[in-house]
């Protein structure tokens, strides 16, 4: 799997093609799908810009990117202040705007709780790992683990999720994104790459947009996977 993270908690500033209002965020994951991208993320936002978790902002988010890319798992972050589990609870009756899949971050407290709320609502849990956790029995409908590492810290990370025998989904942030990216292509765990990971290509240029992040993804995970 290749997964287009499309804006994360990025503010306009730090970049001019950053998307955040629904219509923009279906733009790019149209883009994305059209590159390989298997799998979009993204940070729904409300009226005024902020994060949100709130069902119908959610939905219209959602809605809107699955009419551009109907193809493609949409994923949404729960790295929200706030009562996450009740505003998850409202997710139930959202139909073509409920995500496919929701990130639960493990260092987080209530996290079971979250993923509990997540799994009462058919939407599937991805657990985020980025430092050595004893995760235990896991959460009913977890789907995959997201390892967050720095190449010097993921192979101590995947000794600890490995074992659990699910999917895994190997990435890093900024300075670490693309020496990440490529260390898991090796290893052909699912990969991910956009906006939200890093500004900037390999070569240390800003990115003119996630379509070009993804599309030097794909070339990496081709041509890096074992053959």
């Amino acid at each position: 799997m290749l997964q287009a993270c499309l804006n994360g908690s990025r503010t306009a500033e730090e970049h001019p093609a950053l998307p955040l209002s629904p219509e923009r965020l279906a733009e790019d994951a149209a883009d994305a799908a059209a590159l390989g991208a298997t799998s979009v993320h993204v940070h729904p936002r409300d009226v005024i810009g902020g994060l949100t978790l709130v069902g119908s902002e959610v939905a219209t988010t959602v809605a809107t990117v699955r009419a551009a890319a109907p193809q493609v798992e949409i994923s949404v972050s729960t790295n929200v202040p706030g009562d996450r589990a009740v505003l998850v609870g409202s997710w139930a009756p959202l139909a073509a705007g409920r995500p496919d899949v929701a990130r639960v971050h493990v260092d987080e407290p209530g996290w079971r709780e979250l993923a509990g709320a997540l799994h009462r609502v058919g939407v599937g849990v991805e657990l985020v790992v980025a430092q050595p956790a004893e995760l235990g029995e896991l959460p009913p409908g977890t789907r995959r683990i997201a390892v967050v590492a720095t190449r010097e810290s993921a192979e101590g990370l995947l000794r600890v999720v490995e074992p659990l025998g699910l999917p895994i989904v190997l990435h890093g942030k900024d300075a670490d994104a693309w020496p990440v990216l490529v260390h898991a292509a090796r290893l052909e765990h699912h990969v991910r790459m956009g906006l939200e990971d890093t500004l900037t290509m390999p070569d240390g240029r800003q990115a003119r947009n996630n379509a070009e992040l993804v599309a030097m993804a794909r070339r990496n995970q081709r041509s890096k996977a074992p053959r």
